[in-house]
């Protein structure tokens, strides 16, 4: 049974794209889309660039993935030239949807580990953190709501660190789609104006790793393993500083929610 009145989130938009929802939330979904014409736009072009991929490899589901073709290379070359952002996220996640449903098995080329955090985490800052109106989905107002929404959805308790006083206020944050599964992103800016994105998501390897530097593209990243979840720090900063900021991030992440 749906609940009546419930906000329509990123998860909801992408279930009526792939016609995963019942007729109550389809019909929900609808209501909205009509109220917000701007939302409505982009979810029609993302299901015709959806049908258009499908309909483009079909013939080639059962032929083997061509190396030119390698999801990791695909995804650093669409993140080094920064171009279309919300694009190359929905292209990752198109071809993630056509390798589960042909026989490329795109699954056993994906990247792993701290390769595949850092990836994944690239892709939402670029949609996201350029998003002026509205690049999250529960405010800073609303912070307890978003961690516990956040920990249940990734069976994991997580929560959004507070980094006022290294200079970044919390805008909010939001659930992500991403290779492995479901993650969490929270937004912060500076007085600048500058965006910091914090990505957070189980990982399949349990131990913890130390801080290291990772490529974004022409950005810097810090990433890191933590008793089995992932976080990767993104911002327009230097390597110094956001490691400085990441220390922030992995000591509160420590303390009890």
């Amino acid at each position: 049974m749906t609940e009546p009145g419930r906000h329509i989130t990123e998860e909801d938009l992408h279930a009526y794209v792939d016609g995963r929802l019942d007729t109550e939330r389809r019909a929900a979904v609808d209501r909205y889309l009509h109220d917000h014409p701007d939302v409505s736009e982009s979810v029609t072009a993302f299901s015709a660039e959806r049908e258009g991929l499908r309909a483009a490899f079909a013939e080639r589901a059962t032929n083997p993935l061509p190396p030119s073709l390698d999801f990791a290379r695909l995804v650093e070359t669409r993140l080094t030239r920064r171009q279309a952002p919300w694009r190359m996220a929905a292209a990752v996640a198109l071809a993630l949807g056509l390798g589960g449903a042909s026989g490329w098995a795109l699954g056993a080329r994906l990247p792993s580990g701290i390769d595949a955090l850092a990836q994944e985490a690239g892709a939402s800052h670029a949609v996201y953190s350029l998003d002026k109106r509205r690049p999250v989905e529960l405010g800073a107002a609303q912070r307890d709501d978003l961690t516990r929404w956040l920990s249940n959805r990734l069976n994991r308790p997580v929560a959004p660190p507070d980094l006022s006083a290294a200079g970044y206020r919390l805008l909010g944050g939001r659930l992500v789609a991403a290779a492995h599964g479901a993650a969490a992103l929270f937004v912060y800016e500076n007085a600048g104006g500058t965006r910091l994105t914090i990505y957070v998501r189980p990982m399949k390897i349990v131990e913890t790793t130390p801080i290291e530097q990772v490529d974004i593209g022409d950005l810097d990243g810090c990433a890191w393993v933590e008793r089995g979840v992932g976080y990767t720090v993104i911002a327009a900063e230097p390597y110094k500083r956001l490691l400085e900021l990441s220390k922030h991030v992995r000591q509160q992440a420590l303390a009890p929610i």
